[in-house]
């Protein structure tokens, strides 16, 4: 039905409260422009409906955005009269006696909302009342059982999983992505104090080698650029898809069973998180530090190359022994601490990618076709993000793995091996040589965060892509990441690796900016979702 150009839904009365029926009229699109066919345009969304209230004319202050963000959310929160007044003529089209109907009908809602929180809150103080009961019996058994039942209450509130969580999805988005760029520069600062900043060692092949901190990509370029971009594109995907994209879904399934909430995902995965903290705290922290560090640096020298962790060994009265074992270990806690992250990140990333596939199972997005663009729209925008993040994650094994190859290379710099290596081709000269004596382990640890990475957007991709109108810009992602990924694989393994390095390097860095690569969504998916 159509009232003063807009899509009008009668009441219904059938006794749902506030949350239920708003939920409806949301995912419906009650109140919202119509287009040449009747359809409405999309549903509504926080921010739309913000800004709609905020343009009644009769209205001074309207609802700020988080109110409204309130009402598209799973809680008890309610709605003012105020705001119920404004809403009645909204899903009302402006029409005074549709409007009064839908006034009488959201207060009935408001009201049986209140009832269902007063009876839950007494169940809750009964239950309350039980446990007290209990309690006095338990009390009367000795003191040490009270204790250890305290204990493991205290235990089981604690939740890795959901205080990771809350890392990503709670405060500023500027908070870890900025913590992480600080911590980076705080250890170059740190670096420069005790003179290993920018330093030179001579091999015993004769061969000069920069070994300064700032000169290595996997200690700057990594931690000041290529990981706070990961945690800033992954915060922003976890904040819409729980305060936009969830929301619409859920309240496009109808009263469908949509299984776990957001929150009980999340807590479904704490062995996960666990497995990881415990393996990137104990393994790629402190027994790395051990074995790559502390015993080479102890023993006087060992089977790894040289770099500024381990330069104390020839170069002693630039930095001594104990300084060296100082600065390393606080290094190594920073980069544990901060790869916990990056995987509590990708693990969050594969839940949303998850959560998608199992309500667009269980949803009714795809009854008409308005709903279906929807759905490829949501899919699409977490697919983009997806992709972001998993270039950002190859770079950083990228990173680690150009670092490590240097070191046992016969080249002065980084860079001047890079720049070799291209010349070689362009030239015909010699390229420098790589050293296969040292040992590598950061070749390990790079192949695995570039594995980790994309299996996240291959089970996004598997699970949400290649139909409809995520299809095409999906492949052109694929092709990018493979790229990529392929360009690390080659580091090293042949004259002018540096040209395929350099453009696939271009490639992401254009993909991170544009993971379209050009191809825009139509206007009408845009229209019907009002995403970007």
């Amino acid at each position: 039905m159509i009232k003063n150009g807009k899509y009008f839904v009668p009441p219904t009365s059938d006794n749902s409260n506030f949350k239920e029926l708003f939920a409806r009229l949301a995912a419906s699109g009650a109140g919202r422009p119509v287009d040449k066919d009747g359809f409405p345009d999309g549903a509504w969304t926080p921010d739309l409906l913000a800004e709609e209230i905020g343009q009644i004319a009769t209205n001074d202050s309207g609802a700020d955005l988080r109110t409204v963000q309130l009402w598209f959310q799973d809680n008890d929160k309610g709605i003012s009269r105020d705001n119920i007044r404004w809403l009645a003529r909204i899903f009302g089209c402006g029409d005074p006696e549709a409007a009064s109907a839908w006034q009488v009908e959201l207060s009935a809602a408001q009201s049986r909302l209140v009832a269902q929180r007063r009876e839950r809150k007494r169940c809750e103080e009964s239950d309350v009342n039980t446990d007290m009961a209990v309690e006095e019996v338990v009390l009367t058994a000795p003191a040490p059982t009270l204790s250890s039942a305290d204990e493991k209450g205290a235990i089981r509130g604690f939740s890795l999983a959901r205080r990771s969580e809350a890392i990503f999805s709670h405060g500023s988005p500027l908070n870890l992505p900025a913590t992480v760029f600080a911590g980076a520069v705080a250890l170059g600062f740190l670096s420069y104090f005790i003179g290993i900043h920018d330093i030179v060692y001579e091999r015993a092949d004769g061969v000069t080698k920069q070994v300064g901190f700032i000169w290595a990509p996997n200690w700057t370029l990594l931690f000041m650029v290529f990981m706070p971009l990961f945690f800033a594109f992954a915060i922003e995907l976890i904040a819409y898809w729980k305060g936009d994209a969830r929301p619409t879904l859920v309240a496009a399934a109808n009263g469908a069973q949509i299984g776990e909430s957001w929150r009980g995902m999340v807590q479904a995965s704490s062995f996960t998180f666990w497995a990881v903290f415990l393996i990137c705290l104990a393994f790629a922290g402190l027994f790395q530090w051990i074995g790559v560090r502390l015993l080479p640096l102890l023993a006087g020298g060992g089977d790894y190359a040289i770099d500024w962790g381990s330069v104390a060994i020839i170069r002693p009265e630039v930095i001594s022994i104990p300084v060296a074992i100082a600065f390393t270990g606080l290094a190594y806690l920073y980069m544990c601490l901060t790869f916990y992250l990056l995987y509590a990140g990708l693990i969050l990333l594969y839940t949303v990618a998850h959560d998608l596939w199992k309500l667009t199972e269980t949803t009714q997005l795809g009854k008409s076709a308005e709903r279906d663009c929807a759905l490829h729209a949501i899919g699409l925008r977490v697919m983009r993000a997806i992709f972001r993040c998993s270039v950002c994650g190859v770079l950083v094994a990228t990173c680690m793995k150009l670092q490590s190859l240097y070191l046992t290379s016969t080249s002065p710099n980084v860079l001047a091996w890079l720049i070799g290596d291209f010349q070689s081709v362009l030239r015909g000269s010699d390229r420098a040589t790589i050293d296969l004596d040292y040992s590598m382990p950061t070749h390990y640890t790079s192949l695995v965060v570039a594995i980790s990475t994309c299996i996240v957007f291959v089970y996004g991709a598997a699970r949400l892509g290649f139909r409809g109108g995520v299809r095409g810009p999906l492949l052109i992602m694929t092709a990018a990441l493979g790229l990529v990924v392929l360009a690390y694989v080659l580091i090293g393994a042949f004259p002018g690796f540096s040209i395929l390095l350099g453009v696939a390097t271009c490639v992401a860095m254009y993909g991170l900016f544009d993971p379209g690569f050009g191809m825009r969504r139509s206007r009408h998916i845009l229209e019907v979702t009002g995403v970007s």
